[in-house]
């Protein structure tokens, strides 16, 4: 069962707390308990098994042939390679590659999963012909979320991004899109506006009601949801398994694990394995200058009254970090009143101070650190000089965090970096660290001029990219996001 962080909802089962993507009320829903999985009971197993298995302990009231259908996408049908995120040596770290999916991003790990999940859950919510997938992105998400759910019966999703605040490349992959039922706008604003106006639609009964009578339901496709979190889960057991299959992790000794984030999403699924007993010892959290995780582990003050920066970094350019909630639930001992305070504070005043145990707690669990733009390009130039190996502007913060926290504590754990978009994604960056005389002020020449340096491969999904037809709706205000959805969906009835 699931229930909310702010303690106002009754409890669900998985499959409605996945169709609710989020609580109707305000919260977000969370497993009662953590399942047990310990790495002696599932050396040996593909990704496939691994992934129906965690499935099964976190949704026993979901079909056992769902958990088998949505675990079969792991395969080189959907990703570029059997393994689909290997674990990949750099030196003394163990850089885990989760961007072999189809838009070349971590968010195919989950994304690709959860329209089987979704589809599954929403029959439960009999009074709807149809669900409204509404998707807020700082730059990968989008297209991960509109690649997965594009075409699927008794679906739309509407994908809204920061207009100038994406790379081209993102912003041509998700415009490209040509379901019958994607529609993608830019909104001009921050990713932090895109998503509020998103949250806040979840949370009007008088806007859910006027598309209920239209046999319309909303669910999300953002980390809020579950569904969409429950699959990046597996990928930390699967680090572990190729870390002792590789010998750079005895049997049952522990790993680092250092994942660069922004919506806390990503580094809350590495907490959660650990909850569940993997053998995780020190999770690192790195921001980008928009530090404002870092500022509250320092500090204990969550603070989104700051000056907002567009990094190279783009999806990791958000202030207002949505699963950190779920995080604050677990370590204040899952007070719901206090939450419900915290993030009321949040909204009104723009900040919140935590409790001092509340803070001990959350620093025990997680070290934070940050990188500025000049540490970026630096890592992806020394990383590309020392070992031959490419990292996009995201893996190269945590890296140089990862390099931070070894030289503060001496700790020389064996650490996996989580990888979280393919160098291609961001080639004029990239370029910048490795051979800036080679940048021009053509992306998709940058992405060639990449390939030739490297001898690395274009993935599959950016190959052609810039002449493809673009489908994209005019740019809105934040404010105009409920008119332009009804709108839009009110007249297809």
């Amino acid at each position: 069962m699931y229930e909310s962080t702010r303690g106002n909802y009754p409890d669900q089962t998985g499959r409605e707390a996945i169709a609710l993507g989020m609580v109707p009320v305000g919260g977000l829903f969370v497993p009662k308990e953590f399942p047990k999985i310990h790495w002696e009971e599932i050396r040996g197993i593909s990704y496939p098994e691994l992934a129906q298995l965690i499935f099964k302990h976190y949704l026993p009231d979901f079909p056992e042939e769902k958990c088998v259908e949505t675990s079969e996408i792991y395969t080189n049908k959907v990703f570029d390679t059997d393994n689909p995120a290997p674990l990949v040596k750099v030196g003394d770290m163990g850089v885990l590659e989760l961007w072999h999916g189809p838009t070349a991003a971590f968010k195919d790990m989950a994304l690709q999963a959860l329209p089987h999940l979704l589809g599954e859950s929403m029959q439960v919510l009999t009074h709807t012909d149809e669900v409204l997938i509404l998707v807020a992105t700082s730059g990968d998400t989008g297209k991960a979320a509109l690649e997965g759910f594009k075409n699927v019966k008794g679906t739309e999703i509407m994908v809204f991004y920061p207009e100038h605040g994406v790379s081209t490349v993102q912003e041509q992959q998700m415009t490209t899109t040509d379901g019958a039922n994607t529609k993608v706008v830019p909104v001009t604003g921050n990713f932090d506006q895109c998503q509020s106006a998103v949250k806040e639609i979840f949370g009007n009964p008088d806007l859910r009601d006027k598309f209920k009578e239209q046999r319309i339901a909303f669910s999300s496709a953002n980390s809020i949801n579950w569904g969409r979190l429950l699959p990046q889960i597996i990928y930390y057991y699967w680090a572990y398994l190729q870390g002792m299959d590789s010998q750079r992790i005895r049997p049952g000794e522990k790993m680092n694990v250092v994942v660069p984030t922004g919506n806390f999403g990503n580094i809350l699924a590495a907490y959660y394995a650990k909850e569940m007993g993997l053998p995780i010892n020190n999770l690192i959290c790195a921001s980008n200058e928009n530090n404002v995780l870092t500022d509250f582990f320092n500090q204990g003050v969550y603070n989104r009254n700051r000056p907002f920066f567009v990094t190279s970094s783009p999806s990791m350019d958000i202030l207002i970090s949505s699963n950190f909630e779920r995080f604050l639930y677990e370590v204040s001992g899952r007070d719901g009143a206090k939450i419900g305070k915290w993030y009321h504070d949040l909204q009104d005043l723009g900040e919140f101070t935590v409790d001092a145990d509340t803070l001990a707690k959350a620093r025990k669990a997680v070290t934070a650190g940050w990188a500025d733009e000049a540490d970026v390009l630096r890592v992806i130039q020394s990383v590309y000089k020392e070992y031959s190996y490419v990292l996009d502007p995201h893996t190269a913060v945590a890296v140089k965090v990862y390099q931070d926290y070894v030289k503060e504590s001496g700790d020389n754990t064996f650490t996996v970096i989580a990888s979280t978009a393919s160098p291609f994604k961001f080639a004029k960056t990239v370029l910048e660290g490795i051979e800036p005389s080679a940048i021009t002020d053509d992306e998709w020449t940058n992405l060639r001029k990449l390939k030739e340096i490297t001898g690395w491969s274009i993935p599959k999904g950016l190959q052609g990219l810039e002449d493809k037809e673009t489908f994209g709706l005019e740019p809105v205000r934040p404010e105009e996001i409920p008119g332009l959805i009804q709108k839009v969906y009110t007249s297809k009835r």
